[in-house]
């Protein structure tokens, strides 16, 4: 009686045990596969994320594996299904991701990472180096972390193209912050950014000639600012007066004329480039108190130490504080305000990289194959090999070039 009583979709169920079934396709994977971990950072308002979905894909395919922590890329606006869709292998915790043999992060590590990595493993990140002390290297010695800077790594051309990527944004975006805190909507002096008919223009003064400069030299004129810029190089002025293609108020820095320009301006913009990890401060405490009320400073310099004597760091969520009537804008990572077109600009850059890395065989061959790429490295298996960190923290020291030619 019961046998009789099979319905229609219990025998359709049971046909259908004897079909094909469909299965994911397998990639290819040899020895030269990187193991790439791409975790959630949790230092203080970072929303960038060092690879897209697009770029995934294209490491997978390439028979890379690739673990993405949950909510890794939300802030910047790529959510899990993005990654996972692109083959991505999405874990539930920091643990988990950090033990993958290549970490591909934004900031430096903080101490609860220090606690999850892999010894061993390679961790590529931005540095910042004013802000860490002998600790931070120590802790890469004790866990063998070969360790490359954001800021040190160049191209075949001898340029620092995540730098330059950076610095483009933040040239770009650092008008849009000057004009925001210039309106009265913030507190500011009421006034357009640029210049209308029959008014005169906003006065912009830009301490530093490099890429910052140059994006927002290029901002500036397209609406209309009047512009000065001071740097301590005359071939960097000339460079940037080449770059921008118009006739520019240009002046290596000197105290009577910057002081003069900076008592006029509205908005004074700080991107002195650092030497030996440090930005100069080249504008005083008397220099800014010259300054007429709800005038803007953005210190663009400030996780190299600053441009200001006045600058202290400031955050996303509290950007801005006054100092004698004048608005501070002191937020290290300003290109985090766009993460999402951040991600793309260091994403673009990352991917041929890695893929090239996994072609010649790994991160060790990829070091000395290329003394281009040999430069970002400031840390290998337990030694630092970057001479200045090593000089600042008295730690001993590994020359990678004379490793370079004991293989050859």
């Amino acid at each position: 009686m019961a046998q009789s009583q099979i319905t229609g979709f219990e025998q359709l169920a049971k046909q259908t045990e004897l079909y094909p079934q469909e299965s994911p396709v397998k990639i290819k994977k040899d020895s030269n596969s990187l193991l790439i971990g791409v975790p959630r950072e949790i230092s203080l308002q970072e929303s960038r994320i060092a690879l897209t979905p697009e770029a995934v894909a294209i490491l997978v395919r390439n028979g890379h594996e690739v673990w993405v922590e949950k909510g890794a890329g939300t802030e910047a606006n790529f959510p899990d299904h993005e990654y996972s869709e692109a083959g991505a292998h999405i874990v539930y915790s920091a643990r988990e991701v950090y033990q993958a043999d290549l970490i591909l992060k934004i900031e430096p590590m903080v101490e609860e990472e220090f606690e999850l990595i892999k010894a061993g493993s390679t961790l590529i990140s931005t540095l910042n180096l004013p802000a860490l002390e002998k600790n931070y290297f120590e802790r890469l010695n004790q866990k063998k972390i070969t360790a490359i800077g954001y800021e040190f790594i160049e191209d075949q051309v001898g340029g620092m193209p995540i730098v330059r990527a950076m610095s483009e944004i933040a040239g770009s975006t650092v008008l849009m912050i000057a004009a925001e805190y210039l309106s009265n909507a913030n507190g500011g002096k009421g006034i357009i950014l640029g210049g209308i008919t029959g008014v005169p223009p906003t006065k912009v003064v830009l301490l530093g000639a490099g890429t910052v400069a140059e994006y927002a030299t290029r901002a500036a004129m397209g609406v209309g600012a009047d512009i000065k810029v001071f740097d301590n190089h005359i071939y960097r002025l000339q460079r940037l007066k080449y770059a921008v293609g118009n006739n520019l108020y240009t002046s290596i820095i000197d105290s009577d004329t910057l002081s003069e320009a900076i008592a006029r301006a509205d908005v004074v913009i700080g991107a002195m480039r650092a030497e030996d990890g440090f930005s100069p401060c080249v504008v005083t405490e008397e220099m800014v108190s010259r300054m007429r009320p709800n005038s803007v400073v953005i210190d663009v310099s400030i996780d190299q130490r600053g441009c200001f004597e006045t600058s202290r760091m400031t955050t996303h969520k509290n950007p801005i504080f006054r100092h004698n009537e004048v608005i501070h804008y002191c937020v290290p990572n300003i290109a985090s305000r766009v993460a999402h077109t951040a991600s793309f600009a260091l994403s673009n850059i990352f991917l041929p990289f890695l893929l090239q890395t996994g072609t010649i065989g790994g991160i060790e061959e990829m070091i000395y194959a290329n003394r281009w790429f040999m430069k970002g490295v400031y840390s290998h298996r337990g030694t630092l090999t970057n001479s200045y960190i090593a000089r600042k923290f008295s730690m001993r020291y590994k020359d990678l070039t004379l490793l370079l030619a004991a293989r050859m």
